[in-house]
């Protein structure tokens, strides 16, 4: 039962509570007889007790309620409730309640009410004001009790005093003054609880609040968290909903608050949306009605837990009877008045002619209102979630009027584009609303209007993401049967996860497929469509790109024979930060359909490639020219991409080419020459946040295609380069400060030495510039650089030429070596005018080699040198490993077919191609390791002026001399040494094969000391000295020997030790089995080491001892067989002598 038996009775008003709440006194007055007699408790409590406030004005104020209160009757009555002792009335209470505590709750004995000789009402009548409070108090404590005693039951107590109508008003004040003088015995949140469960509760209690304004949102949180969590399934969840719905329209300014504790404690949803139908703004909103915010905000919130149980009330709403008090029903009905009253005027459900757009009027299709846009999107979001998050099953009414509304025409508007959208995406999403033959013919016309008015809202509206590339989109879908991505792209554009069943689309899938888009008018306007402006990823929603991406996946392009290439290069061309995360998948996308055909049965079915042409207009304003570029660096690092991805994935479907017949071409070396890769990588390295993913990508295509690029040393430099010190400098060098031209550096070089202290200004300036503003001088300063090869060259110049060239190497490292290399040619290939390219030295890096001699004594020249060797080395093997792979396959394709029936015989030759390539990259490398281990020798000059690296084995074996040579240690050999020594330190660690290699092939003794201080890495020789020392070449063993000499004194190991020990054991064996003359020859050079070996491990003296002895006992033996023939006793006397 509800409390609509209290429908008949007076409730406050929202004008007298306000009153009430600001102690009004205008206002009180102005109040009639009926609605002021429900606020006399607190009146006449107001005008008879103490006030606190002392003020004049409340002086003045207290007189006008006392003569407000002069004419009324009942305030008698009031004020001898007043005059009772309250703290005696607590006292009896606080006893009854033990009483009842003890006797398990039962009615029995009242010490507050003695034996009633008539009914409650009856005792109440003709009692006096003490007993009535008694009465009064005794009911609600009952009340009270029982409620703390249902654990959560409702139920609805029968009580006499709180059902008669005559006696309603002198029960409401007496429960007013119980409340408010025995507030500890009584709290009013326990009061408003129990004035729930009685008949007339939410009159009682709303005068009750009245009285006590301040608790209103004290009462009203109280009755939330005690209430029901679904207060539509039970009658004391209707209950409370009502009574806190009559406490807001009595306080409507707290309506939104009490809404919002509904929703926070997740409560009474009853009682948020009849809150919601109930408000009235001041100013309403035209875009938004409140309903539709709040109902919005539930479902389509963050808040899980909300979501949920909204959704519970909406699914348990539905199972009821159909009942117009529901609030439920309520709210659809509202929300359905909302939609008709947007829906066009002249709309109907009567089907229009095919006569276009210009019989728009007679055809019934009247456009939706531009003001009615936002709301109408609003609207369509809220019933998607309600059907697809809440379980709604809507009427037929509201399907058909949904429908009515989703095939409306907005205006050319953004928000006309975005209803377009949303409007689409319901019918994917609830295919269900289109049930009859008629509205199937309805939704295919608004379908079809769509593609023909696609363009033109695209203009319209000046957006770039309009509803036609989701038509393309959800087409191509279709047609590849990705029915779990039109969910997602569903999904997506309504901003909800609703569950839609794949089988549900078969209707819509049929239409798309066979009546609107087949695949051959999706492939065709897809080429159509526009590119994208300035296309990032501040750009939402689904573009043009999205639809040539599922296309170039299902490969539509190629089956239709439709060319896709100049749309992709204008669509890299036109695009800039932050990049679109749709791009690399697209260039993705676009090589597998270059070199990949659709079918086995039709290799020729494939995209084009961009063109070389095309390619380089993108790049022709590139790295270090001024001015505005064509081309965004975006685009530039895009088509950068797709190049290094393209030549990549050439080399690694060669097999499956070769086997189809089919060799797509490859991008020529002069078109990748003319690239600034390494330019705009270091670009890319700023922009990582910007690139998302593209960056690492780039990075890794290098690595693999372009190891020389990569050099760790010239990452370690561009910290160097583009570190934070760097930056000040440039910083603090002023704008108008003096700017040097190419031509003013090139004399300068020129004039040298005479024209020194100008270039060393000139040069000292240029290393403020960044290293993009450097290019313009890199041919300037490579082309004069064997001019400072002269020996009257200042230090100081080389030095800051080294810092320059090192800079430019961040940026064009591969135009500057060519450039560098060519510079440093020796005078007479010069004459001859031979210039290198690329290609030359890539094959030949020992080009870098046969330079000018001056270069290996000039350090800084030298490490630049040594710079580039060490990248064309990296980049030969690249290169043949690429060359490899481009022609293996096609060459074994060849040799399978002619060598058709002879097992074995293709493998053969991809083997023996192997192995040469192996064998001409460890012969490439170790030459170059020889010449520069050559390099390290004094020249004959050098040796006169006392030059040497014996010095290095003095100090070595720490046997210095009297004293150093003149300059000591420090000369341009020592520091060439080093800078060998560095390099070759590297390729023994990334390869111990070519140390291997190189010690076997051997090298000047005279280097020794040299290599095993000067290269850390070469106690890596250990491990082979046994093998060498196993080799049947004297010269090899000899070798190891002096080698092993200087390693025990480098490395004194256990390693060390025990290939020592092998070293004396395998002398001792070679002493008797070499000749005379092999003897001399191996044991001249390899007895000196001896001494090392007991240096660095003095347990082997007595080894060493042995085989001195065992030697001097040989040679003993073949001098007396020689001279004692001659003279017997000087032979034995010699003899003596040796032992």
């Amino acid at each position: 039962m509800l409390m609509g038996d209290s429908a008949g009775l007076q409730f406050v008003s929202s004008y007298a509570f306000e009153a009430m709440q600001k102690v009004d006194v205008v206002r009180l007055a102005a109040l009639s007889d009926p609605e002021l007699r429900l606020l006399l408790p607190c009146l006449v409590r107001m005008a008879l007790c103490a006030p606190a406030d002392q003020s004049e004005s409340w002086a003045q104020d207290k007189k006008l309620i006392l003569r407000l209160l002069s004419g009324v009757e009942a305030v008698n009555s009031i004020v001898a409730l007043l005059s009772v002792d309250f703290h005696a009335l607590e006292q009896d209470a606080r006893k009854e309640q033990q009483l009842r505590h003890k006797a398990g709750g039962s009615n029995g004995e009242s010490i507050l009410v003695s034996q009633l000789q008539h009914g409650l009402t009856l005792e109440f009548e003709h009692s006096d004001p003490l007993r009535r409070l008694r009465l009064t108090l005794s009911e609600l404590l009952a009340i009270m009790n029982k409620v703390a005693d249902s654990n959560g039951e409702f139920f609805l107590k029968s009580s006499e005093l709180f059902e008669s109508p005559v006696y309603l008003e002198e029960v409401a004040d007496v429960l007013c003054i119980l409340q408010a003088e025995l507030p500890s015995l009584l709290p009013i949140v326990d009061v408003a609880e129990a004035l729930l469960h009685v008949r007339n509760g939410d009159w009682f209690l709303c005068l009750l609040v009245a009285n006590v304004p301040d608790s209103f949102n004290e009462v009203c949180r109280g009755l939330i968290k005690n209430g029901e969590r679904q207060d539509e399934e039970s009658v004391g969840g209707r209950r409370r909903t009502e009574a806190l719905r009559q406490l807001c329209q009595m306080n409507p300014s707290q309506a939104l608050n009490i809404r919002a504790m509904v929703v926070e404690e997740c409560h009474l949803p009853g009682l948020g949306v009849a809150l919601t139908l109930d408000y009235k703004p001041d100013t309403p909103d035209e875009a938004v009605s409140p309903l539709v915010s709040y109902v919005s905000g539930l479902l389509l919130g963050t808040n899980s837990k909300v979501r949920t149980w909204f959704s519970m009330f909406i699914r348990n709403g539905q199972q009821r009877k159909r009942e117009s008090s529901s609030v439920l029903w309520q709210m659809r009905r509202q929300l359905l008045l909302e939609l008709v009253a947007i829906l066009p005027r002249s709309r109907s459900t009567r089907l229009p002619n095919d006569g276009g757009m210009e019989d728009e009027a007679a055809s019934g299709y009247s456009g939706l209102r531009e003001e009615h846009v936002v709301k109408a999107s609003a609207l369509l979001r809220l019933y998607c979630a309600l059907v697809g998050i809440a379980g709604l099953r809507p009427t037929d009414e509201e399907a058909e009027q949904l429908l009515q509304l989703m095939t409306s025409r907005p205006p050319a508007t953004p928000a006309g584009v975005r209803f377009v959208s949303l409007s689409f995406c319901k019918l994917l999403a609830f295919p269900t609303l289109v049930s009859t033959p008629e509205q199937e013919q309805l939704m295919v016309i608004w379908l079809s209007w769509m593609i023909k008015e696609e363009e033109y809202f695209e203009s319209a509206a000046g957006v770039s993401a309009s509803f036609g590339e989701m038509l393309l989109l959800v087409a191509m879908y279709f047609h590849s049967n990705q029915l779990s991505s039109i969910i997602e792209l569903v999904c997506s554009t309504l901003g909800m996860k609703i569950a839609i069943k794949a089988s549900s689309l078969s209707k819509m899938k049929t239409i798309f497929t066979q009546e609107i888009f087949t695949e051959q008018v999706v492939t065709s306007h897809a080429v159509r469509v526009a590119v994208t402006n300035n296309l990032s990823a501040n750009i939402t929603g689904f573009l043009p790109i999205h639809c040539i991406y599922q296309l170039l996946r299902s490969r539509s392009f190629t089956k239709h024979k439709v060319s896709i290439k100049d749309w992709i290069y204008h669509q890299l061309c036109e695009t800039t930060t932050p990049i679109h995360t749709q791009l690399i998948p697209l260039i993705d996308a676009y090589i597998n359909s270059i070199l990949t055909p659709a079918s086995k049965a039709n290799p020729e079915a494939t995209n084009q490639p961009i063109t070389e042409q095309e390619i380089l207009s993108v790049f022709q304003s590139s790295a270090g020219v001024r001015g505005r570029q064509r081309f965004s660096i975006t685009a530039q690092l895009l088509i950068l991409y797709y190049i290094l991805s393209y030549e990549e994935n050439l080399l690694a479907s060669t097999k499956q080419l070769a086997l189809m017949q089919k060799k797509p071409k490859s991008y020529s070396a002069a078109l990748m020459d003319q690239i600034p890769i390494k330019f705009l990588v270091t670009q890319a390295q700023g922009l990582q946040q910007e690139l998302g993913g593209l960056h690492s990508a780039l990075l890794r295509l290098l690595a693999t295609n372009y190891p020389h690029l990569c050099l760790v040393e010239d990452w370690v430099c561009e910290e160097e380069v583009t570190g934070t010190l760097p930056l000040l400098r440039r910083m603090m060098l002023p704008s108008n400060t003096c700017r040097y031209s190419q031509s003013q550096l090139h004399q300068a070089f020129q004039k040298l030495p005479s024209s020194s202290p100008r270039l060393i200004r000139i040069l000292e300036h240029l290393t403020l510039l960044s290293p993009g503003d450097l290019i313009p001088y890199a041919e300037a300063l490579t082309a004069s650089m064997a001019l400072l090869l002269e020996p009257a060259v200042p230090r100081r110049i080389l030095q800051t030429l080294n810092k320059l060239w090192m800079g430019l190497n961040t940026v064009m490292p591969r135009r500057l070596w060519v450039m560098t290399v060519n510079a440093l040619q020796p005078s007479a290939k010069l004459l001859r005018q031979q210039r290198y390219t690329q290609n030359d030295l890539m094959v030949d890096p020992l080009i870098v080699l046969r330079c000018d001699h001056r270069v290996f004594r000039c350090p800084p020249v030298m490490d630049i040198v040594l710079h580039m060797l060490n990248g064309y080395l990296l980049g030969s093997k690249a290169h043949l490993q690429g060359h490899l792979k481009e022609t293996a396959d096609f060459d074994r394709q060849s040799q399978t077919i002619s060598n058709l029936g002879v097992p074995g015989q293709p493998d053969t030759p991809e083997v023996t191609r192997e192995e040469l390539k192996n064998a001409l990259l460890a012969a490439q490398d170790s030459a170059a390791v020889q010449i520069l281990l050559e390099v390290c020798l004094p020249t004959s000059e050098e040796q006169q002026l006392g030059v040497s690296s014996k010095s290095l084995l003095r100090t070595n074996r720490g046997v210095l001399g009297d004293a150093e040579p003149e300059g000591g240690l420090l000369s341009d050999l020592r520091e060439v040494q080093c800078l060998i020594c560095c390099l070759l330190h590297q390729m023994f660690i990334a390869d111990p094969n070519i140390a291997k290699l190189v010690h076997f092939q051997g090298y000047p003794q005279a280097l020794l000391p040299l290599t095993v201080a000067g290269i850390p890495s070469i106690h890596i020789c250990l491990d082979f000295i046994p093998e060498l020392l196993a080799q049947p070449q004297l010269e090899k063993q000899i070798f190891a020997i002096q080698l092993l000499s200087y390693l025990c004194t480098q490395y004194a190991l256990p390693k060390s030790l025990s290939v020592a020990r092998l070293a004396i054991s395998v002398m001792g064996t070679l002493l008797t089995v070499l000749t005379r003359a092999k003897r001399f020859c191996f044991f001249m050079p390899t007895l000196p080491c001896l001494v090392a070996f007991c240096q660095a491990f003095p347990p082997l003296y007595d080894d060493v001892a042995a085989l001195l002895v065992q030697v001097g006992q040989v040679c003993a033996s073949d001098v007396a067989t020689k001279v004692r023939d001659v003279d017997p006793f000087i032979a034995r006397t010699f003899f003596l002598l040796l032992l």
